[in-house]
């Protein structure tokens, strides 16, 4: 009694007819099967072939020690070093190579400063054809860094230079005085650590120019073909299904028209 209460009436229950089953989606699939394998190989091969028609690439990395106070000050941050070869040296370098060959500079530099050091790194993946331009490139680069450092190392030499002289110079004041010991030897105690600071100063060390890797870093043609293969699957299945919708409106419309065409 109490299910036949809960059975709803047959003019109420939900109409599934519309439904596409899983049957019926195999069955359009396998009809249109050859969109599938059509596509399907067409960007396998299409991506096949741009696997193995790209040419290997090798990475490129130079390698400098910038100018030290100390064993640890710098005469300039390292982010500020980096900072001008993005914005102002790097730009001169495309600007004077578009100049000479007619064209935009074929590869990228990427600057970075590994952590807790006073290293810069520059790094260039491309091909060995333009190995000799990223050297080139790499060795401007690294000169306008050099240049400008030792403008830096230079003030700083001058600067201590002078405080020297000035702690000499009161010295040799105080040498004069009486009950000046003390004072004598602040100002001995002193020149001592500023000459210290002064034989300290480094200056811009290069410690590899555009060494190319042992190995090359590009194209990745395993990964290249591995794309393909599921952008291809994906691709097919979609183009097979779309082949079909297309043909059942086109059938839906002829029908509609021949319907219209005999009323």
């Amino acid at each position: 009694m109490n299910e036949m209460q809960n059975t709803p009436p047959a003019d109420q229950r939900p109409d599934y007819s519309d439904e596409i089953s899983l049957v019926d989606l195999v069955a359009t699939f396998v009809r249109r099967r050859r969109v599938f394998y059509v596509v399907f190989i067409f960007v396998t091969l299409a991506g096949l072939g741009y696997a193995l028609w790209m040419p290997d690439e090798f990475e490129y990395v130079s390698l400098v020690q910038i100018a030290q106070k100390d064993s640890k000050e710098f005469v300039q941050p390292p982010e500020t070093t980096i900072a001008t070869l993005e914005s102002r040296w790097l730009p001169e370098v495309q600007t004077r190579y578009r100049g000479e060959h007619g064209r935009k500079l074929p590869f990228d530099v990427v600057f970075n400063n590994p952590e807790s050091t006073g290293l810069i790194r520059f790094e260039s993946i491309t091909t060995k054809d333009e190995g000799q331009a990223v050297s080139a490139a790499h060795s401007a680069l690294i000169n306008s860094v050099k240049d400008d450092q030792d403008v830096l190392i230079k003030s700083e030499r001058q600067s201590l230079q002078r405080q020297i002289e000035s702690v000499e110079s009161a010295i040799e004041t105080l040498k004069g005085e009486k009950d000046a010991g003390e004072a004598i030897a602040g100002a001995i105690e002193r020149r001592s650590k500023l000459e210290g600071r002064l034989e300290g100063l480094q200056g811009v060390e290069v410690l590899v120019t555009s060494r190319q890797s042992a190995e090359k870093v590009a194209p990745k043609r395993s990964l290249i073909a591995v794309l393909a293969v599921l952008l291809g699957s994906m691709l097919g299945v979609f183009l097979a299904f779309m082949s079909e919708f297309v043909s059942s409106v086109r059938e839906q419309v002829a029908t509609e028209s021949a319907g219209e065409g005999a009323g």
